[in-house]
C-alpha cells in the first residue's frame, strides 16, 4: 500500500493517549482523518482539545462521537474510509478485576463490530491493536510473535479473543488485517493509572515517598512516537497483512528501577515503597516483558528510537505543565 498522502482514515479511539498522538501523524501525513471517539454528554473529545493538539490539527479532523459496542455507528464510522486504525478498548488491567464484562463487551465486541464493517464495506487495511500482556510473564526472551499466549488478567483474555477474531476474518473472509502488538507505550498524554505517570505524578507533586506496586516485574518500555511509527510503517506494508507484529524497544527494566530513574531525572529524591492495595493477584502479575522486534525491523524497517533517559524526561516536561488534570494522591483501579 502507498503512503496516507489523499486517503480517507478512521482511527477508533482517537480521543485516547496512543490514538491522538497517530491523530496527528496521520493529518501530518496528509490523510483525510476520521476521529471515533467515545459520546458524552460534555461534549468532549478527550486528547483531541487544544491545547494538547495544534488548532490547525483539529480543523482537519472529522469528529464522529459514537461507542465502539454500537455495531451501526461503527459500520457508519468505517463507511468510505480507506485504511481503518482500531485503537479502542478499556486497558487498566486492575479495573478488570472488577468489570470482566465490560472488557468482552468493549474490547470482544468492539473487535468484532470493526472486523465485520471492513468485511462489508472492504477496506484496503486495517491494523488491529494488540497488547504485550496477551503473552504474559515470558517463558523466554525476548519474546518473539510465536511465544505462547497467557490470559494472567480478564484485560488480557478480552485481547487474546480480539486477536483472534481479528486472524479469523483474514483467514475466513480476507480481510486485510495486521494486528500491532505494541510493548509498554508511554510518554505525554498517558492515563493516569498506568505506572509511568503514577510514578512522575507522585514525584512532581512534591511526594517523598513513591507508591507502588510490585518493583520486581520487568517491563519493556516504548516512547509513544516510536509506537506510533510503527503503527504507520506497518500500515502501509503489504507483507505485514495476516501477521502479528511486535512494537517494542527490546530493552527491560524492573518498577523498581525505573522509579529509580524518574527520581534522578526529576532531580526528587524520594523513598519507595509497595502499596498492597496496588498489587495484582499473584497468578495474574506480569513478571517479566522484552521484546523481540525482528519481524517490524524485517517487514517495515522499524526500530525504537527514543531510550528511555530521553522519553522520561520529555514525558516529566510535559506532565509538570499539565499536572492539574492527574489525580496524583489517591489509588484509582
Amino acid at each position: 500500500m502507498d503512503g496516507f498522502s489523499g486517503r480517507k482514515v478512521l482511527v477508533t479511539g482517537a480521543d485516547g493517549f496512543i490514538g491522538s498522538h497517530l491523530v496527528e501523524r496521520l493529518v501530518a501525513e496528509g490523510a483525510h482523518v476520521r476521529a471515533f471517539v467515545l459520546y458524552n454528554s460534555l461534549s468532549r473529545w478527550g486528547w483531541l482539545e487544544a491545547p494538547h493538539v495544534p488548532a490547525e490539527t483539529l480543523a482537519a479532523i472529522e469528529m464522529v462521537p459514537g461507542d465502539i459496542r454500537d455495531a451501526r455507528r461503527v459500520r457508519e464510522a468505517v463507511a468510505g474510509c480507506d485504511v481503518v486504525f482500531h485503537l479502542a478498548s478499556l486497558i487498566a488491567i486492575p479495573y478488570s478485576y472488577v468489570a470482566p464484562e465490560s472488557y468482552v463487551q468493549t474490547n470482544v465486541g468492539g473487535a468484532l463490530n470493526v472486523l465485520e464493517a471492513c468485511r462489508d464495506t472492504g477496506v484496503a487495511r486495517l491494523v488491529h491493536t494488540s497488547t504485550s500482556e496477551v503473552y504474559g510473564t515470558a517463558r523466554r526472551v525476548p519474546i518473539d510473535e510465536a511465544h505462547p499466549l497467557q490470559a494472567q488478567s480478564p484485560y488480557s483474555a478480552s485481547k487474546i479473543g480480539a486477536d483472534a477474531l481479528a486472524y479469523s476474518y483474514f483467514s475466513s473472509f480476507s480481510v486485510p488485517v495486521v494486528t500491532v502488538r505494541p510493548f509498554n507505550t508511554y510518554g505525554p498524554r498517558q492515563s493516569a493509572r498506568a505506572v509511568i505517570p503514577t510514578i512522575l505524578g507522585q514525584l512532581l507533586a512534591g511526594a517523598t515517598r513513591l507508591k507502588l506496586g510490585a518493583l520486581s516485574p520487568t517491563r519493556d518500555l516504548n516512547f509513544v512516537a516510536d509506537t506510533v511509527d510503527g503503527f504507520v510503517r506497518l500500515a502501509a506494508c503489504d507483507a505485514a497483512v495476516g501477521q502479528v507484529v511486535n512494537v517494542g524497544s527490546g530493552t527491560e527494566i524492573s518498577i523498581g528501577d525505573l522509579a529509580r530513574l524518574a527520581c534522578e531525572v526529576t532531580g526528587r529524591p524520594a523513598t519507595i515503597e509497595t502499596d498492597e492495595t496496588r498489587l495484582r493477584p499473584g497468578g495474574s502479575e506480569v513478571e517479566r516483558l522484552c521484546c523481540d522486534a525482528t519481524r517490524a525491523r524485517d517487514l517495515a524497517g522499524w526500530s525504537s528510537r527514543v531510550d528511555l533517559r530521553e522519553g522520561l524526561t520529555r514525558t516529566a516536561a510535559w506532565l509538570s505543565g499539565n499536572l492539574e488534570l492527574y489525580k496524583t494522591g489517591p489509588y484509582n483501579v
